[in-house]
């Protein structure tokens, strides 16, 4: 997993509330469990003027130019602002791989839905809930300025705005330590290599039939 510890990156005004997982990458494209090629997919009914699927090339397809991600000063955006119940829905954990394909680093929302929200730090994506007061000001910021660019510090559990206020969010220790050093479950498991391996050996040693060929 990318480990996360400082990002500065433009920020995509998605103004809608309980954007669920079937929107942020709808249930035709789950058949993949590689964790790639989703980026393409992201908000896949609201990106596009035509329907998709896994036999379409989506270079074919028309774009929704109202769309916040279609328009030309947010096509680079690693960072999404959205409101409250963001990635609620079906637990899909394509959602968050399709977020970190297309290249968002950081999900900015008042509120996330709990599964959603711990796949999140599965990933190396950033979930940061802020209260819907401030969420307001960075969607007016956002969208007064037509692109904002924020510099989000993990390490010091900071947003900051280039000639704006700075913005403290809260992350649990544990999370917080696991996404500063780009740790993940299989990640957090490897760490006690050693010790699985020596348990193996002596098992297969005190018990060598468990261990033979079939």
């Amino acid at each position: 997993m990318q480990a996360f510890t400082i990002h500065e990156g433009l920020v995509a005004p998605l103004d809608r509330a309980n954007v669920d997982t079937d929107a942020i990458i709808p249930k035709q494209y789950l058949k993949s469990i590689r964790r790639t090629g989703f980026g393409q997919y992201l908000f896949d009914d609201w990106r596009y003027l035509d329907a998709g699927g896994l036999d379409v090339d989506v270079a074919d397809r028309r774009e929704n130019p109202d769309f916040i991600l279609n328009k030309e000063s947010f096509r680079d955006a690693s960072i999404l602002l959205a409101r409250e119940n963001f990635g609620c829905g079906s637990s899909r954990e394509h959602a968050v791989w399709a977020l970190e394909d297309f290249g968002i680093r950081c999900v900015i929302a008042p509120s996330f839905a709990d599964i959603f929200y711990n796949n999140c730090f599965k990933n190396g994506v950033l979930p940061i809930a802020l209260d819907a007061e401030t969420v307001e000001a960075l969607f007016h910021v956002a969208n007064v300025a037509g692109g904002l660019n924020a510099r989000v510090d993990l390490v010091e559990q900071q947003i900051s705005l280039p000639d704006g206020p700075v913005y403290g969010f809260e992350v649990e220790p544990y999370r917080r330590k696991n996404m500063l050093e780009g740790l993940d479950d299989i990640g957090l498991t490897l760490q006690h290599e050693d010790a699985i391996r020596a348990f193996e050996q002596k098992r297969a040693a005190e018990k060598p039939w468990l261990f033979r060929e079939l």
